[in-house]
């Protein structure tokens, strides 16, 4: 048996795992396999690279600044359902409990619902709570996007209602689920094994409801954030991770305060103050990666043969270009129904981030244009120009073309000479290898 070097453990996971698609795998395991260490390897360069350590703590500030509104905005939500009382208990059983903050915050929000009539805020108040909760989810947002690699935000409408959204959607799950509890404890009391069954769901089915709750909440997150399509398995899969892993966190924090118990030495009564922030902090990082491995885990394809794209020489990426053409050209011909991009990768193991990228350049060039046919999600392509006219030094000059030219400011008259000439060449299709550089 031939002995594994770590040095080709380090080339597989650099070079040869990405070098495999999708449609070559030998079974599921194996696919699952590549995956999952695909999907660890996209989460730690993404750490790196998107700084998320730095954006957590800048959201921790944010968020500072917003937990007493948001927690307001949550207890009237809570209040208007006579279960004020449910959430009160929720969060002495919470990191804030452990810390013995809650008494604080509270009176905070109570101050916050002592300015409402009826449920509704007024006068600066309203605006400002509004602007505060609005700036934290704005910064969440955005380090969502940034994680996604989407430069367009929502239109404030939408960021509104998605951020309502999630505000409403936090109190109505910890009411549901405590009015689970409730429910079966009022069902089961009639039942011959009462007291076992009852004494269950008080301890170990109460914790195992909120780990659902808080994989609900995960879930729709990282959804619902991101300015972008977010498939279902790609936003549950690290919402339970994610979600179990914070929940274990929560657990975990009667011996992280015992541990930083001596604080209160140096900073006397505000010795909780530096325990909630790391708490926040790393609270909001395990988001952030939670975001990072739902990118990863939807865009598990378009990392593959990432280094061999970057240094790709131009003649190949040329021949895929017009190869995928001529597919394109020949089913339209056929009269048969149009690739997608997909469908094209899949066809021949060919990188679905190469094919993509090929595909808009010819779009954008006036060779191919989209089209979405009935039953189909992803959009298809089909030639726009005459397929008869439509040769292979016409659509090099056109993707050779493409982009900005003769944009700089003071050329010498020697420059532009040579590119009129250069031009010249390429129109009349001269065979540049009889051309000697010193006789351009």
């Amino acid at each position: 048996m031939k002995k594994i070097k770590f040095s080709d453990i380090i080339k597989f996971i650099r070079y040869d795992m990405w070098r495999v698609t999708a449609t070559e795998f030998d079974g599921f395991f194996q696919r699952l396999g590549y995956a999952i260490i695909r999907t660890i390897v996209i989460v730690a360069r993404g750490f790196t690279s998107k700084n998320l350590n730095d954006t957590a703590k800048s959201i921790t500030y944010s968020l500072i600044f917003a937990i007493v509104p948001i927690l307001a905005m949550i207890l009237a939500i809570a209040k208007g359902f006579g279960m004020s009382d449910v959430i009160n208990q929720q969060l002495n059983n919470s990191f804030l409990g452990e810390t013995n903050m809650v008494p604080t915050i509270m009176q905070m929000v109570e101050r916050y619902l002592d300015t409402a009539h009826d449920g509704v805020f007024i006068g600066i108040g309203l605006i400002i709570l509004l602007w505060a909760v609005y700036s934290f989810f704005r910064s969440v947002e955005i380090a969502f996007n940034r994680i996604w690699n989407v430069k367009n935000s929502r239109s404030i409408l939408r960021q509104a209602t998605t951020y309502i959204a999630i505000v409403v959607l936090i109190p109505v799950l910890i009411v549901c689920s405590a009015g689970i509890n409730i429910l079966v404890h009022a069902s089961v009391e009639s039942t011959v094994h009462t007291k076992a069954i009852i004494e269950y769901f008080q301890t170990d089915g109460a914790k195992f409801l909120q780990f659902i709750v808080v994989w609900i909440l995960f879930t729709w997150m990282y959804m619902a954030i991101p300015n972008t399509k977010v498939r279902f398995m790609s936003a549950l899969i690290p919402g339970v991770i994610m979600g179990t892993l914070y929940q274990l966190m929560q657990m975990l924090s009667v011996y992280l305060i015992a541990l930083l118990s001596r604080t209160s030495i140096v900073y006397g009564a505000f010795a909780s103050l530096p325990i909630l922030m790391t708490w926040l902090q790393y609270t909001s990082l395990l988001i952030l990666i939670g975001a990072e491995m739902s990118y990863a885990i939807q865009n598990n394809e378009e990392f593959e043969y990432e280094h061999d794209l970057n240094f790709m020489s131009r003649r190949y990426k040329d021949f895929i270009m017009l190869y995928l053409l001529s597919l394109i050209v020949k089913r339209f011909e056929a009269d048969e129904e149009p690739y997608t991009a997909h469908e094209l990768a899949i066809r021949d193991h060919l990188p679905i981030r190469l094919v993509n990228q090929l595909l808009s350049r010819m779009v954008e060039t006036g060779i191919l244009r989209e089209v979405y046919v009935e039953g189909k999600e992803e959009r298809t392509f089909q030639p726009a120009l005459d397929t008869h006219k439509m040769n292979v030094g016409m659509v090099i000059d056109r993707v050779d073309a493409q982009g900005t030219e003769q944009f700089l400011q003071t050329p010498t008259k020697e420059m532009r000479a040579f590119w009129k000439r250069y031009l010249q060449m390429k129109k009349t299709h001269q065979s540049f290898d009889k051309i000697l550089i010193n006789e351009i």
